[in-house]
């Protein structure tokens, strides 16, 4: 599917309202940015939950592990959040754009005229077909939400046994959660590793070996036909094979769906998410998007994509508020990931490819290494283990495109930064 061109341009005086439709991190940081850029006009800020603008990796790790509390996420202190004179429309959603008459309709009826829009809309936790297709079913749960990690954590307080489905990072990072607090943790895996999606097989079995060691159980190639509640409130879950697990609760984290509906329905190009430019634009000028519902080509990828992290919800949040008062923006994001578990930090720069070949720094063993994976002499991604310095020089050889000899690149006497 290509994106439809605009039919016309963009106004490049400052619009006279600006619509922002989800209230999570890319929304927060794009009502920042407008005030930031000195627009003083009118923010409408609709966001479906209770909370205000918040970050979401803290809710599979310290929310989840009950070492800091849910407002240890808010993007910024409520003081400085009432200071941005937004217009918050909270537990609200937004029913249906109106693109004719440039107005965003709730589902209470409210119009809401708009002379930019900008959709930060996220996603919603993927549900497999045999689980019901609402929230609520407990002991099965997913992790997307304040409200989910609240939930869950309660639960880690007495549960003994957990089974996670899917073995990507949120299903590792709550399996890591999960382990830490005491739990027994078995992780149910389609795929024929772990991750399989975003890394390279030899990260995937890094990440098998620690939790492995950590004694949690990981099927691989695996999947789950159906599961039964029990009436002391435990469930039994069915595998595809026939075995059984019995367990105390079962969390969902087979990926992301992204709410684009909303784009749908109003005619504009979507993909799986909303396509849009370097800009932010979408097929309609006066439409932007950002964060995990949008769609677009990215360079250091070769494709175009989706990017789900804590990076690029608050970089393009920043890039479409930019755009929408008509600033110049071309947003082309190095990828940038990070997982914390077991005490590992993993970050990954770039997007590893089949292709690359590797160079490597320090032993997996040990817990520290460094990985780069390179095309010819340049350095086109990295992944590293509690190397966030060398990381950072990582990223400079991967942005600034440099040629290297590769012999003093693995050469760990020799310290990046002088690469």
């Amino acid at each position: 599917m290509t994106m439809e061109q605009p039919q016309v341009a963009a106004a490049a005086c400052p619009p006279h309202s600006i619509v922002i439709v989800g209230a999570g991190q890319a929304g927060g940081w794009a009502a920042q940015t407008l005030r930031k850029e000195g627009y003083a006009g009118p923010i409408v800020l609709i966001g479906d939950e209770m909370y205000p603008p918040h970050e979401r990796p803290p809710l599979s790790k310290t929310v989840l592990a009950g070492l800091a509390p849910a407002d240890s996420t808010w993007l910024m202190p409520a003081a400085a959040f009432d200071a941005l004179g937004v217009d918050w429309r909270r537990g609200a959603r937004a029913r249906r754009i109106d693109r004719a008459a440039r107005q965003v309709l709730l589902e209470d009826g409210t119009a809401l005229p708009y002379g930019r829009l900008i959709l930060c809309t996220g996603g919603r936790a993927r549900r497999p077909d045999w689980a019901p297709p609402e929230p609520g079913s407990q002991p099965l749960y997913t992790l997307r939400t304040i409200d989910d990690a609240l939930a869950l954590a309660a639960v880690l307080e007495h549960a003994r046994r957990l089974v996670v489905v899917g073995g990507g990072w949120i299903g590792l990072e709550v399996a890591s959660t999960a382990r830490q607090r005491g739990a027994e943790v078995v992780v149910v895996e389609a795929q024929s590793r772990l991750c399989e999606r975003t890394v390279p097989p030899e990260i995937s079995e890094h990440l098998l070996a620690l939790h492995q060691a950590q004694g949690v159980q990981v099927l691989l190639a695996s999947g789950v036909a159906a599961w039964e509640p029990a009436p002391d409130g435990s469930a039994l879950v069915q595998l595809a094979d026939g075995s059984t697990l019995a367990c105390d609760a079962i969390v969902l984290g087979i990926g992301l769906v992204p709410n684009d509906d909303l784009a749908r329905e109003a005619g504009l190009a979507c993909d799986g998410g909303v396509l849009v430019d370097g800009q932010c634009r979408t097929s309609d000028p006066d439409i932007l998007a950002a964060g995990d519902v949008a769609v677009s080509l990215n360079p250091w990828a070769g494709r175009r994509m989706r990017l789900e992290s804590w990076q690029n919800a608050q970089e393009q949040g920043i890039a479409a508020a930019r755009a929408a008062l008509g600033l110049a923006v071309d947003y082309q994001p190095l990828p940038w990931f990070w997982s914390d578990q077991y005490g590992m930090n993993l970050q990954i720069y770039g997007m590893p490819r089949q292709e690359h070949r590797a160079v490597q720094r320090g032993e997996m063993a040990e817990g520290r290494f460094l990985r780069l994976y390179l095309e010819g002499d340049v350095v086109q991604a990295a992944i590293g283990a509690n190397a966030g310095r060398e990381l950072r020089f990582a990223r400079r050889l991967i942005e600034q495109r440099i040629h290297i000899d590769t012999a003093r690149l693995a050469d760990t006497d020799i310290p990046l930064s002088q690469l």
